[in-house]
């Protein structure tokens, strides 16, 4: 009997990760876009960045998930795709940002256009150039194929001026989506233009009073209470946010873009705009937005959350990708205790990947293939996360080199050079062990039943010698918790783990004591037995 081979393009289409499943409605938006008779060319994947703030750990997952939706949708299309990266640098700056210098000289510049305001750091042309840059290199540390495009310098090329006309020429269609979500005293002076004023070079919130469309102006109430009148397009105005939304997407074209929850209320707006301005609102995708160790809103004014260079300090850059990965519309704990758990998730799943028991298939449902773009690393981790945080406690290493002893003793193989996946994860370790669990320890001496297991636990792994099968000194370990009657027998191990390292929990016992050694952890358990770790 013969049996077709699915192709990879075949498999990736019956793929149920979730940007497989938005990839596919791509392929069915290009078909509706033929059908009526629309020549594609490509597909266009477009990202916001508001530039009044460094790039953020929320512009990381916004680029990186959208991401990997292009790649999916690469997969299983042969269609030509684009990404750009759109900053929002002809905002006029309506408050001054607390973490940056200079705040006297950004505060006498409210109100203007970020590419018009001096840089506060003195080393580009202005502050929206500054936050530009910051942007691209951001975007470039992990490798993201993207565009960049300038808000500014878009206004001002002339590449939405037939959609900024067009807006114009419907403008009562366009009060008439707007008003309804504004409060009375707003609408009194609600406008979708925003003049870039030629007298203070700011961008007005202004009342407008007349318009002619023929011309493509409008005439509105200076700061001073006369009328001015300017063009609406070549920069002269720009839109409100909502509205620009709606524009951009009908101007450039955009077939897909990810907002935000706190964007999902938006939508219906932004889509009513873009087809005003004569487009067909993208495929968009709405993400859950981030909470801290209490269960509140992350806000970056309140700094209750973690920033990407926290995170990138104390794990990988794959395990944070990890984290953005999986499930986009739960709301999710982001803060410092789930780092770890990221890390060796991604251990994991990588080990997994490359397994031989592994199909195809199941490779395209592994988060690993979408983080890596395909082609994830061979590389092997044989100790986890835990498992080093456990041996530098016990070891009390402060350098690589000391932890790299007790590796190749345990995985002989392995070295920095063979393994620089895993000699990153030492020095994360290091860091991590010493910020959040060294403070955190809290120490506590057996009771009688936990001392005499100790004591006979500290026996048999001294008679094991140098025993390095983590399997094999778990087992012994079970052995000497069932022989002093602990039941449940968790109890046991948590009477290890508060004894031994002061800590609730951790990784397998039997792991750890062979990556430390079993003689070494005899030792161990003897200092603690003596009451060397509990604080006078």
């Amino acid at each position: 009997m013969n049996f077709a081979v699915k192709t990879l393009r075949e498999q990736a289409f019956e793929a149920k990760a979730w940007p497989f499943e938005e990839a596919r409605l791509l392929v069915a938006r290009v078909e509706a876009r033929r059908a009526r008779g629309e020549t594609v060319t490509g597909v266009l994947f477009e990202t916001g960045y508001g530039p009044s703030g460094l790039p953020h750990i929320g512009t990381f997952g916004e680029v990186a998930r959208t991401s990997w939706v292009r790649k999916a949708f690469e997969t299983i299309s042969d269609v030509p795709t684009h990404l750009i990266a759109f900053s929002d640098d002809m905002d006029g700056l309506r408050k001054v940002p607390d973490n940056l210098p200079n705040q006297a000289m950004i505060a006498a510049n409210l109100g203007k256009p970020l590419t018009v305001i001096p840089d506060p750091f003195g080393t580009h042309e202005s502050f929206g150039a500054h936050m530009n840059a910051r942007l691209r290199s951001f975007l470039d540390s992990f490798g993201f194929r993207y565009e960049f495009w300038s808000s500014t310098a878009t206004y001002k090329s002339g590449r939405f001026d037939a959609a900024l006309l067009k807006i114009l020429a419907e403008y009562d269609k366009v009060m008439a989506v707007m008003l309804p979500t504004l409060g009375e005293e707003r609408q009194e002076t609600y406008s979708p233009f925003l003049p870039v004023s030629p007298r203070s070079g700011k961008v007005l919130l202004a009342k407008v009073v007349d318009r002619d469309v023929a011309a493509g102006t409008i005439t509105y109430v200076e700061e001073d209470g006369t009328h001015e009148t300017v063009p609406v397009t070549g920069g002269h105005c720009k839109l409100q946010w909502k509205p620009d939304m709606g524009m951009r997407w009908a101007a450039l074209g955009v077939d897909y873009e990810m907002y935000g929850k706190d964007h999902l209320s938006q939508a219906p707006l932004y889509s009513a705009i873009c087809k005003i301005a004569g487009g067909n609102p993208p495929d968009q995708y709405m993400y859950e937005m981030f909470l801290d160790d209490t269960g509140q809103k992350i806000s970056k004014s309140k700094g209750n959350g973690i920033s990407i260079e926290n995170w990138l300090k104390y794990g990988s850059p794959e395990s944070l990708a990890l984290f953005m990965f999986q499930k986009p519309r739960t709301a999710k704990r982001l803060y410092f205790d789930v780092i770890p758990k990221a890390v060796d998730e991604y251990i994991g799943l990588l080990e997994s990947y490359h397994s031989n028991e592994t199909s195809e298939a199941q490779r395209l449902e592994n988060p690993v293939w979408h983080i890596h773009g395909g082609a994830p690393p061979d590389e092997r981790y044989p100790v986890s996360f835990a498992l080093l945080l456990n041996l530098v406690s016990a070891s009390n290493a402060h350098t690589r080199d000391v932890l790299w002893g007790n590796i190749r003793a345990y995985a002989p193989g392995a070295s920095p050079q063979a393994n620089p996946g895993l000699d990153k994860l030492a020095g994360y370790a290091l860091a991590y062990y010493e910020d959040f669990v060294k403070p955190t320890k809290q120490y506590r001496l057996p009771n009688d039943q936990e001392r005499a297991a100790l004591e006979d636990l500290a026996n048999r792994l001294d008679a094991m010698g140098d025993e390095r099968a983590g399997a094999l000194v778990q087992n012994t370990v079970y052995e000497v918790g069932k022989t002093h009657g602990f039941e449940p027998l968790r109890a046991w191990f948590a009477a290890l783990y508060e004894v031994l390292f002061g800590q609730s929990a951790g990784p397998r016992f039997g792991s750890f004591a062979a990556l430390f050694g079993t003689r070494d952890t005899a030792a161990m358990i003897r200092k603690a037995l003596a009451g060397e770790f509990v604080k006078p």
